[in-house]
């Protein structure tokens, strides 16, 4: 599949069958998203990949999703960048947006990448910023510093959802 078609091809997929995402379709996932461009190619992100039912049952009970097909996902990758990252002696105030920024950039930048190599092998996935992301930090016990701004959730489709969108002229 060509990124074009990867692009085109992509869906937002919220009903997914219980087949398992094998370990090493993940990990391709998580090279994927690791080959992206960074400021300084600093690499801020992180990704916590939640596969057990134990996660799942706990992220339930915080009701850390409003939506309920999240808990059903076979895989959920917690997004995450550490605004650390970027070195001070490069900031220029005149230029620079702020670390917190350039952080969440840059983790648009990997994450975009992931989902195209998800929809390339055949896999589901849906961008979920409707969260509790104070609460998720504390479950986890992520770095205080980390920005948590949205999962993917990754399966095997149940259905394909139809493109729905016309381009605009």
């Amino acid at each position: 599949m060509h990124v074009k078609d990867a692009i085109k091809n992509r869906r937002s997929v919220r009903a997914y069958t219980d087949k398992n995402v094998p370990k090493k379709l993940i990990m391709e996932l998580i090279e994927a998203a690791r080959l992206a461009p960074s400021g300084n190619n600093t690499q801020p992100w992180k990704y916590k990949i939640i596969t057990s039912a134990q996660d799942k049952k706990l992220l339930k009970e915080h009701k850390i999703f409003k939506q309920s097909f999240v808990y059903t996902a076979p895989v959920i990758i917690l997004c995450c960048s550490d605004p650390r990252f970027y070195p001070s002696e490069k900031f220029d105030k005149d230029y620079d947006s702020t670390n917190e920024f350039r952080a969440l950039r840059d983790l648009c930048l990997s994450t975009q990448n992931l989902i195209l190599r998800a929809t390339e092998l055949d896999l589901g996935t849906c961008y979920v910023g409707w969260m509790n992301k104070t609460e998720v930090k504390k479950i986890f016990k992520l770095p205080e510093q980390y920005i948590v701004p949205f999962v993917i959730t990754v399966g095997y489709p149940k259905i394909n959802p139809p493109d729905g969108m016309e381009p605009v002229m």
